[in-house]
C-alpha cells in the first residue's frame, strides 16, 4: 500500500468510497450520492486552498481509501484548525489504512502551521473514535441527536487533536 497525493486519475475509486459511505454508513450524513464530476470540483478546490487530499492505494493503482482537511469554520479566528475527513473502502476497513491516511493528514496539517485537527464522528462509529484516541486525539464534546440519516437520530462526537505547542498563534514555526 502506498500513501500519495490525489490526482484525477483517483476520482473514480474515491466517489465510488464516498457513494458507498452515503448509502450504507453514517460517516457522511448525506443522503444524495454524487457524480465524478463533484469530485473532481472538490479536488481542484482543495489543492486550490493547499490542502492536502491523500489516497491510499494498492500496487494496481486502485484506492483503497481517501483522507482530507478543509477549513473547520469559514472564519479567521479559526484559521489554525482544520476539520478531517477519512474514509476507507468497505472491504479494506480494519487493514490499517484508515491510520496511515490519519498519520499522512497529521503530518501534512503541522507541516502547513495549523494548531488543531478536529474529527466530527457519529457516536456509534466506536471503530473511528478508538482509532483517533489511539492517535493521541481526545474527546471534546457530544452533540446529541443533532443529524439524522436512516430514519433514526444521530449524536455527533468531537475529539481534537492539538499539533504544536505554540502558546500564541504568533509564535510560527514552533514544533
Amino acid at each position: 500500500m502506498e500513501i500519495r497525493d490525489a490526482g484525477p486519475t483517483d476520482v473514480e475509486g474515491v466517489t465510488a468510497i464516498y457513494n458507498d459511505a452515503v448509502e450504507n454508513t453514517t460517516a457522511i450524513w448525506n443522503d444524495t450520492k454524487i457524480d465524478t464530476g463533484n469530485r473532481l470540483s472538490w479536488l481542484a478546490d482543495r489543492q486550490r486552498v493547499g490542502y492536502p487530499v491523500l489516497v491510499a492505494v494498492d500496487d494496481a493503482g486502485t484506492v483503497l481509501g481517501y483522507a482530507s482537511f478543509g477549513d473547520w469554520r469559514a472564519w479567521d479566528g479559526y484559521r489554525h484548525t482544520v476539520e478531517h475527513s477519512v474514509y476507507v473502502r468497505a472491504d479494506q476497513r480494519g487493514n490499517g489504512i484508515g491510520k496511515a491516511l490519519m498519520l499522512g493528514l497529521i503530518e501534512r496539517a503541522r507541516g502547513i502551521g495549523k494548531h488543531v485537527i478536529v474529527a466530527g464522528i457519529e457516536a456509534g462509529n466506536t471503530a473511528s473514535i478508538r482509532l483517533h484516541e489511539k492517535l493521541g486525539f481526545e474527546s471534546v464534546g457530544h452533540l446529541k441527536q443533532v443529524g439524522t440519516k436512516f430514519g433514526v437520530w444521530l449524536d455527533l462526537v468531537f475529539l481534537q487533536l492539538m499539533l504544536d505547542t505554540r502558546t500564541s498563534p504568533d509564535e510560527i514555526g514552533k514544533p
